[in-house]
């Protein structure tokens, strides 16, 4: 059994970073109508954002998802009734990979409201009083803009890592996000901490290795994925883990766009750590991920699909060629060249 003191550090550290993740992420004012959606397992994760928007004189509103009525399908209409009367909104629930197309509706219909969206599917404790949501906002944010900077007009990615990963990955000029500051009619994940883009959906090739973890809640990865693209699709998987194989195509054979790339992304939060969950796992530095499947929320992004789901790999080497067809390393083997 926990110490009552113990208990009561957690609680304080899960305040904190509720608090800080409001002030900086979400960029919260006084008086924004704040509605924390949340299951029965995040209940406390829950409570901790309800004390600390109560503390920055936040309007607060809650929605507790129906257990009963799981796995979600479609967005409760009483749910979509409401997503009008507020300006910030926070999801914290459990990541259920049959879930997919419902968290895809309810983040459309929130940031179709002009919200400022906090995603947090598969959010823990732990993440909020160890990791990569304790952490320094003003240092991740500055790092973060001064990388966006960077990757400003990209033409292609190469990437490369010592497990065989070999690829290359067009962006024809689409622009990068990042998490680290959520705008109007913006979402991004709680824990923050990564930039992303959406690839040109017919144009990326080669061979990609899966070494960490993959979305979908199958986690961390014992043998390695082989994944070979052409045309933006993947063409074929090969694991010395047959079971791997079979699970990543049953979720990828949703519809015909799941197996089409819809995103690069790259981790960049120190405190992010390695743990079979997707949601703090791609947040990681020294890694990125790709992604297949729906990307419309991102800019120029134009796969539909009903599935999105994300491959991690580690410790790449990153080679970018601008629209001018200048070229320069932006990270090798996980580190980044700033």
């Amino acid at each position: 059994m926990a110490e009552k003191g113990d208990i009561m550090t957690e609680t304080a550290n899960m305040r904190e970073s509720a608090k800080n993740s409001l002030k900086y992420v979400l960029a919260s004012e006084t008086e924004d109508k704040v509605l924390v959606i949340y299951d029965r397992e995040c209940e406390d994760i829950a409570g901790a954002f309800n004390e600390s928007a109560k503390e920055l004189g936040l309007n607060l509103s809650t929605y507790k998802i129906v257990e009963e009525q799981r796995p979600l399908k479609d967005v409760p209409d009483e749910l979509e009734k409401t997503l009008s009367d507020y300006n910030i909104i926070i999801n914290t629930f459990t990541s259920r990979a049959n879930e997919t197309p419902f968290r895809i509706k309810l983040t459309d219909l929130e940031t179709g409201t002009g919200a400022r969206v906090g995603h947090g599917p598969g959010i823990t404790k732990e993440m909020m009083t160890e990791g990569p949501m304790n952490v320094d906002y003003d240092e991740l944010q500055k790092g973060a803009f001064s990388f966006m900077d960077i990757l400003h007009g990209v033409e292609k990615f190469h990437i490369t890592t010592e497990k065989g990963t070999d690829l290359e990955i067009y962006l024809d000029g689409r622009e990068f996000e990042t998490d680290v500051l959520i705008e109007k009619g913006n979402m991004g994940n709680l824990p923050a901490g990564e930039v992303w883009a959406a690839p040109v959906e017919t144009k990326a090739s080669g061979v990609l290795v899966v070494d960490g973890t993959i979305g979908g809640n199958i986690g961390h990865v014992e043998k390695e994925l082989k994944i070979e693209i052409e045309n933006g699709r993947i063409v074929s998987m090969h694991s010395g883990d047959a079971d791997l194989v079979i699970a990543v195509d049953e979720l990828l054979s949703i519809d015909k766009d799941a197996k089409t790339i819809g995103e690069l992304g790259i981790g960049l939060n120190p405190k992010a750590r390695l743990t079979g969950n997707m949601l703090e796992d791609e947040k990681a530095a020294r890694t990125a991920h790709l992604a297949f499947g729906n990307n419309l929320d991102m800019p120029g992004g134009k796969n539909p699909s009903d599935m999105h789901l994300d491959m991690l790999f580690k410790r790449p080497t990153m080679e970018i060629t601008y629209l001018d067809w200048s070229k320069r390393v932006v990270m090798r083997d996980g580190e980044l060249i700033l």
